[in-house]
């Protein structure tokens, strides 16, 4: 597969992938925390939707590293291991409080271990593009 085929490829993967911050955070913030608990305590929810808030900022941030993914190494990494943190988190309730909903578990296999590889993946097409690049320019 050629550099920029896969770092079309990753681009798409990275845009499909930004779906469940959307879907996530925009529920969140229009239902608040009655989303996933019955009439939540007031400062639970008021804390739900401003993590959900946040949550879409990081999305929306995700996706601004969409267009030029293969110089957008910084950006990606940073927002990646504030998703990485937020899983151990996650993984530090479910040993702590117990195993959470479905979908809950789905999230963490996402911050553990999707969204690791997809770093990895982003590092590898930028060092190819790199390396394409300095190609074309030599012939």
């Amino acid at each position: 597969m050629t550099p920029r085929r896969e770092r079309t490829l990753l681009q798409a993967v990275v845009a499909l992938v930004c779906i469940v911050p959307f879907g996530a955070s925009l529920t969140g913030i229009l239902l608040g925390a009655a989303w996933l608990q019955p009439a939540p305590a007031t400062d639970m929810d008021s804390h739900f939707r401003y993590l959900s808030g946040l949550f879409l900022a990081m999305g929306i941030a995700f996706a601004s590293c969409i267009p030029r993914i293969e110089h957008k190494g910084g950006r990606f990494r940073l927002l990646g291991m504030m998703v990485i943190f937020g899983g151990f988190a996650r993984l530090f309730s479910l040993s702590s409080v117990g195993v959470p909903s479905t979908g809950h578990v789905v999230g963490l296999c996402i911050e553990l271990i999707v969204v690791p590889l997809v770093l990895a993946w982003q590092t590898r097409v930028a060092a190819r593009c790199r390396s394409d690049a300095r190609d074309t320019h030599r012939s």
